[in-house]
């Protein structure tokens, strides 16, 4: 295949790939004040688990796993955070606040069928609204605060 038929999510599976071979390297940045630490799939994982059957609106379609946001974020104790910021591998950005965490249940998305999101599935995370899915696929719910390929969560 030559270079200028292959797609951006394939350029960017392709650069990825070696990085997200196993569950025990980081795939996440949490940065908190003056304090950072990665995380690794598996870390991530230890919070309580989260499933949806859904199709994002970009794409890929399946049962997703993962975990629930919030308690993610108590799990690493950033549940009192004013604000928090997710950052893409491209460095788009969307921000939460407490009150957005309170009017709608966010899903911090790990896999797809069971499997580790590839990049070319929009991961290695994103975040989603899975009772939002059906009303964002038909333009009727925003999806502003939707966010894959996450790199980095910074709290303040």
């Amino acid at each position: 295949m030559s270079l200028h038929r292959l797609t951006l999510a394939g350029l960017l599976a392709a650069a990825l790939a070696p990085a997200l071979t196993t569950v025990a390297e980081p795939i996440l940045t949490i940065q908190q004040g003056a304090e950072s630490r990665e995380l690794t799939l598996a870390e991530i994982e230890r919070s309580e688990a989260a499933r949806v059957t859904m199709r994002h609106f970009e794409g890929p379609e399946g049962t997703f796993d993962g975990v629930w946001l919030e308690d993610f974020l108590a799990d690493q104790g950033l549940d009192e955070a004013g604000r928090l910021r997710f950052i893409a591998i491209d460095d788009y950005t969307t921000f939460l606040t407490p009150h957005d965490r309170q009017e709608r249940d966010y899903m911090l998305a790990t896999r797809l069928d069971g499997e580790p999101l590839r990049p070319d599935q929009l991961g290695p995370l994103m975040l989603v609204v899975p009772a939002d899915a059906e009303a964002v696929l038909e333009g009727e719910a925003p999806m502003s605060q939707w966010i894959w390929a996450i790199r980095e969560i910074q709290a303040r």
